[in-house]
Order: C-alpha cells, then sequence, then structure tokens
C-alpha cells in the first residue's frame, strides 16, 4: 500500500471548506463543512492521511515538507480553486518529484482532458465516483487496470472505462473515525448548526432534477442509493461513544427525506439514542413526516426554496410549487423544527421584478435563516450547458465563479438584466430580510436566552457586516 496523503490544499481565506462545499465560495459567516468526499476514500486506504489545510487554518509552507513523507498525494478539486490546485501540484511535485500526484472531484470528472492538461504535476484523475479508484491507484495497481480513471501514457492522455456506480451502499466504511482521527473537531463551524457538529452521507445521489445542482449531475447521480437504517444509527451510536463533544449530527444527503419511511425508520432509532440531527430537506415533507423527525429528535431543516417565483421554478426543473413551500413552512413553524433557507437569484427567467417577488416570498414564509447565493453555472451542469447555449455566459476558459478572495461573483449575464445587478441584489435580500424589527427582535431573544449564543451571534454579526461591506465594494 502506497504512503497516501488525502489532501484539502490551501485555499482562500474563509473559503467555505474547500472544494467539496456545496458552494466553492467564502461564504457571510466563516464556515467549514467536513471533507467528506476524501474522508470515504481514506477509511478504505489502510495508514492513510487526511489533512484539511483550509479548516486547519495551514498554509503552503506547512504542507509543502509532508510532500517527502508521502508516495501519493489525492487533492479534492473545484471549477474554483483548480487552478491554485494545479499550482499546488507543481510545487509538490517540486518538494518530491517521485511523488504521484491526483485529483477528484466534479470539475476533473466533467473535464478530465482539461485538467491532465493544465499541468504535468497531475499524474492522473478519477471520474465518476471515485471511492474505489482511489484505494486501487494506493494499492499500486497499474493504471491501465483502474476502471474510472484517466492518466497520461506516452505522452498521451488515456480514459479507462467509466467505474459503475456502488449499489451497496453499506460496504463502504463509516467516515467519523476519520474524523476523529485526522481532524480538528473544533474547527467544523456552520452558523446555523449547534457547535461542534459532525456531518455526514447516509446515501448519495438525489431524485431530483435541478439545472444547477452540481453533485447528482456530475458524480453522484440521479437514482438515491442509500445506506440502511441501522447502518445510519450505528454510526451515530459510535458518535455519542467516541466523540461526546458533538452537539449535533446533520446528514447531508441532498434530500434526506425522499425515502420517507427510511426516514421515519433512522428518526425513530435517533430518537432512541436521544441524540439532536437536522439534515437537508425539500420543502414538500408531509406534516406527518415532519412531526415524527420532530418528535425525534430533529432541530433543523436545510430547504432550498431557490426562488419566490413558479415560473423560474420550473425553469430550473425544482418539482416544486410557492404555495407547496409555504404550507411546508407553516407545519415546521408550528412543529417547532427550524429552517435555513436557501435562496438562488440569477437563474433563468429571473428580472428586477422576480428579485423583488423572491425577497418578499422569504420574508412572508420567515425561516429563522438564510443563505442567498448566486446562480453558478458549473460545468457539468444544465445550467451551465444552458447559459453557453442562450449567450448568458462566455466560453468555458472565461468562467469566474468566485474573485481572488474567494467572493461568489455573477457569471451569467441577461439582456434584461445584467449581472451587476444580480450581484448587488444579494446585499439588498439580506438587508431587507434581517433588518427588519421582527427578525432583528427574535435573533435578540435568542440571545438574552443563551449567553454562548450572545457571543455567537455577536461573532457572526461581526464577519456578516464585513462580508456586506466587502461585497458591496
Amino acid at each position: 500500500m502506497m504512503r497516501t496523503l488525502f489532501l484539502h490544499p490551501p485555499s482562500f481565506d474563509g473559503f467555505d471548506g474547500g472544494a467539496g462545499a456545496r458552494y466553492q465560495a467564502k461564504r457571510e459567516i466563516r464556515s467549514f463543512w467536513y471533507p467528506t468526499w476524501l474522508a470515504q476514500p481514506a477509511a478504505m486506504v489502510p495508514g492513510s492521511r487526511l489533512l484539511d489545510a483550509p479548516a486547519d487554518g495551514l498554509s503552503m509552507d506547512e504542507v509543502l515538507p509532508l510532500a517527502r513523507e508521502y508516495d501519493l498525494v489525492i487533492m479534492h478539486t473545484s471549477s474554483p480553486s483548480f487552478p491554485t490546485d494545479a499550482k499546488v501540484a507543481e510545487l509538490l511535485k517540486d518538494q518530491n518529484p517521485r511523488l504521484k500526484v491526483g485529483m477528484v472531484g466534479a470539475k476533473v470528472a466533467v473535464d478530465p482532458d482539461g485538467s491532465l492538461g493544465a499541468s504535468s504535476a497531475i499524474d492522473f484523475v478519477a471520474r465518476e465516483e471515485f471511492d474505489y479508484t482511489c484505494r486501487e491507484v494506493a494499492e499500486g495497481r497499474p493504471f491501465a487496470d483502474i476502471t474510472g480513471l484517466s492518466y497520461r501514457r506516452d505522452g498521451q492522455i488515456v480514459h479507462n472505462p467509466a467505474r459503475a456506480m456502488i449499489e451497496n451502499m453499506d460496504d463502504l466504511p463509516w467516515v467519523t473515525p476519520v474524523y476523529k482521527r485526522d481532524l480538528h473537531i473544533p474547527n467544523y463551524f456552520i452558523g446555523y448548526l449547534q457547535h461542534p457538529y459532525v456531518s455526514f452521507y447516509t446515501g448519495r445521489g438525489c431524485r431530483s432534477k435541478c439545472t444547477f445542482c452540481l453533485w447528482p449531475q456530475t458524480v453522484g447521480g440521479h437514482r438515491y442509493r442509500v445506506r440502511s437504517a441501522q447502518s445510519v444509527i450505528d454510526e451515530v451510536r459510535w458518535i455519542q461513544e467516541n466523540m461526546p463533544e458533538v452537539k449535533e449530527i446533520f446528514f447531508d444527503d441532498d434530500t434526506f427525506t425522499d425515502f420517507r419511511p427510511r426516514a421515519e425508520e433512522i428518526a425513530r432509532g435517533l430518537g432512541k439514542l436521544g441524540v439532536t440531527w437536522s439534515c437537508n430537506a425539500k420543502a414538500n415533507v408531509p406534516y406527518e413526516t415532519l412531526k415524527i423527525m420532530k418528535d425525534n429528535g430533529l432541530r433543523l431543516l436545510l430547504v432550498g426554496y431557490e426562488s419566490g417565483n413558479d415560473q423560474i421554478l420550473h425553469n430550473i426543473r425544482k418539482g416544486l410549487r410557492t404555495d407547496i413551500a409555504r404550507r411546508f413552512t407553516r407545519d415546521c413553524r408550528e412543529l417547532g423544527v427550524q429552517i435555513h433557507g436557501t435562496f438562488i437569484l440569477g437563474l433563468p427567467g429571473e428580472t428586477s421584478e422576480t428579485i423583488r417577488e423572491t425577497i418578499k416570498f422569504a420574508v412572508d414564509i420567515n425561516p429563522n435563516t438564510i443563505q442567498v447565493s448566486l446562480a453558478a453555472p458549473y460545468p457539468g451542469t444544465q445550467l451551465y450547458q444552458e447559459a453557453v447555449d442562450n449567450g448568458w455566459l462566455a466560453a468555458y476558459d472565461n468562467l469566474n465563479l468566485v474573485n481572488d478572495r474567494g467572493v461568489q461573483l455573477s457569471p451569467i449575464s441577461y439582456p434584461h438584466l445584467p449581472a451587476k445587478e444580480i450581484y448587488h441584489a444579494v446585499e439588498t435580500f439580506y438587508k431587507r430580510f434581517y433588518f427588519r424589527p421582527g427578525k432583528i427582535a427574535e435573533l435578540t431573544g435568542e440571545m438574552l436566552n443563551s449567553w454562548e449564543m450572545t457571543k455567537r451571534r455577536l461573532r457572526e454579526g461581526v464577519e456578516f457586516f464585513r462580508f456586506l461591506h466587502a461585497h458591496e465594494a
């Protein structure tokens, strides 16, 4: 077995958890998601190490000497971070010319030729689901025998046959023991989750067909392949016993609630353990399922509302209407389930009027907290192709999703709605949602009930105002 380092390389300051984050950009509140996509193959390679440089605050000078300690480095990259990650590969090779360097992630999955052509320091890229591909590389198998691999041979780029999707998700080892072994748990912070938290996936893929969503269209697919309920419950029990400092579990599946009987079974098992947990959900979960989850420890749902305009929701194939989302939100409020709502500005069909409509919708339904993002046409998504075909977006080589500080940009521009207007609407959205007497009173009430929450909200407030200032500039 090769001495293997799984690496999230140093990145932009505050770059929201590196390449594994859903939106690879600097957020309004400094946040770090767990590097689950790298932890999974790390759990399959004996003796390997997982290093998350952004979360650990490590500089290149601190990371580079590690190149001499390993035979193989595998990095998770993304479209925004790839140029920097390619330079990291070159610097690692300068330290250890015999080192093999590979990359995984959506960027290299959809553009293996361009990724390998960007730097000779990148020896291979793993396409599709890359867990077993990484293990076979670490085992020292010949590249020609490894499905899902793209690499150079005699100066030419070679693409091996595609690797089949993983069907039995219970065959994959748990990631949380890797977290405990290699990561500093307090480093991982999300504004709407209790701290410290732990997140992991209970399945892969998403049956929804949203045109903008990166992972189902590039790596995970549109079939939701899940672990057994008992496996999920057992891993949470392991967290309880081995990571007692953890206050909340977050299930990061795109839509954990898609298989409702399974979600209810897991919820009942978690209720017996007495843990606090949260998950992603589509805004269509019926009251009966919500109640079962709430009665068994559910605290919060992360909900992608995206827009308050039904035509835009249709355009992006969201499979949801605003009236259904309103009813769902009322049910959550009645049950005491908190919601972190996410919205996207600049999707196809957006106008100045629909932006105002979405802001009003968000104010009306009033989730506890919100996140406002800009439409991000990642290569490999239907949104990207639609934007290029309609002239809303320049060619791939000119695609800029973030600036040099990691702040998300608005690359899509419409004849009736320029990118600059979409970009600055983010500031308007946040101000109109949060700077209301009712919302200020709501957040103040949280702080009055908890000194810990007071300290946290004050810190987040400082970061939020800095974000708005930087965004406006």
